[in-house]
């Protein structure tokens, strides 16, 4: 028997007719934040933060309907947002809406601007026809699939963070470049506001002067790091000195959400016995990036963030994963060296350090955005426009990332270390 989710209740006050009965702020437009997953949602906060003191605008929030829809409903309750029930959401006008994701988005009564919700544009989706998957495959964010609906484009505005995408967008969706708008990327913006700050995100993760940060981060799914098995994650806990390395471990919203918070603590709680660090989901994870000596990754985004630290970056995952050989994840997987699993671990990382060539990693960060420290003052400009607003006076900066969670297994509820 199928379970059915209750829906919040419909929202009267500030959305009914009546409103300036029962509101007290009169406001001039409505602009709804569609969250998808908890990684869009995410990436969301940093388009509507740039709306902050604007007291002409009101924010509303819903929750779309999605596969990884786990997590979306607490990710909401945390930021205290005005929710509307989808249902409601889709039956009310709004000046704009904003989403990072693409489902449904047909659906909705206004202007779409979709962002994208990790670095660019690197995997492959399965095209779908009739409700069955075909030969063909498109790029996710891209694709004829994902941003046409009934011979129209669904977005008002496809923000993308490089130049170069434009042509990728043009072999994909040609009758979607009118919409398309370069603006650059806003993880890049604050990893680089960041790095000044290096110390001290070591710092909160607890790994001292001398000791060399390994950071492995995993994205979601079969082709994962941690989807292809444990077994890099417990070799270098394991075969690495404690006395000169600390591991970290950042994973995908999407594992958290997909398994539970409980379970992937339940699952890793011997590790963090033996020193593993496990990120917590809740925090900010861009200083954990700027925190790491080395990376050990996969096709996520994270594994590309990386690269643009100047840190060696060694690949793990299936090697043969679904990426398309145009995007900068493809080129860095062309140079990063693979860790082996028949070799000793700690030679591997010391070896990578030293055949690393700085002119790749620089080339690859520079595919990452062709925007650098200005997606702040392009996106508010661009929100504005869209919502036929004078933008108030005010500097648009790149706040550094706030410093890092680790998850604590002393907390109550937590799995508790023997």
């Amino acid at each position: 028997m199928s379970v059915t989710v209750p829906e919040p209740h419909w929202r009267h006050v500030p959305v009914r007719l009546d409103v300036e009965r029962w509101a007290t702020r009169r406001t001039r437009r409505r602009v709804l934040v569609v969250v998808h997953t908890v990684i869009s949602g995410q990436r969301l906060l940093d388009a509507i933060r740039l709306l902050e003191g604007d007291v002409r605008v009101q924010t509303f929030f819903t929750q779309a309907p999605d596969v990884f829809s786990n997590g979306v409903s607490e990710f909401l309750e945390r930021l205290g947002g005005l929710v509307l029930p989808w249902s409601q959401a889709v039956q009310t006008n709004f000046d704009l809406a904003l989403a990072a994701s693409h489902g449904s988005l047909h659906d909705l009564q206004a202007p779409v601007v979709v962002l994208p919700h990790g670095a660019g544009h690197n995997k492959f989706t399965p095209v779908v026809q009739r409700g069955r998957p075909v030969a063909q495959r498109g790029v996710y964010g891209l694709s004829r699939q994902g941003l046409v609906r009934d011979g129209a484009v669904v977005p008002e505005v496809i923000v993308l963070a490089h130049h170069e995408e434009l042509a990728r967008l043009g072999r994909e969706c040609p009758e979607a470049l009118p919409v398309a708008e370069v603006v650059g990327d806003p993880c890049f913006d604050r990893i680089a506001a960041s790095l000044p700050s290096r110390a001290l995100y070591r710092e909160a993760l607890g790994v001292r002067a001398r000791q060399q940060l390994v950071l492995v981060c995993s994205t979601w799914g079969p082709d994962s790091l941690l989807g292809q098995g444990w077994g890099t994650l417990e070799r270098l806990v394991t075969e690495l000195p404690a006395d000169d390395y600390r591991i970290a471990a950042l994973l995908h919203p999407h594992v958290w959400n997909a398994h539970g918070d409980w379970q992937v603590r339940a699952w890793l709680a011997e590790l963090a016995r033996s020193g593993l660090i496990l990120v917590s989901p809740h925090g900010d994870w861009a200083g954990t990036v700027v925190a790491a000596d080395h990376i050990v990754g996969d096709h996520g985004s994270v594994s590309l963030y990386g690269a643009m630290t100047g840190v060696p970056v060694l690949m793990a995952g299936r090697s043969e994963a679904d990426v398309d050989p145009g995007s900068p994840m493809a080129e860095l997987m062309s140079f990063a060296p693979r860790l082996h699993g028949d070799r000793p671990v700690c030679p591997q990382l010391k070896r990578s350090s030293v055949t690393r060539r700085s002119h790749q990693y620089e080339r690859v960060a520079a595919r990452i955005t062709s925007e650098p420290g200005r997606f702040a003052r392009r996106m508010r400009a661009l929100l504005y426009r869209k919502l036929h607003l004078r933008a108030p006076a005010a500097r648009t900066t790149t706040e550094p990332a706030r410093l890092p969670l680790a998850v604590r297994y002393d907390e109550p509820g937590s799995v508790m270390p023997r």
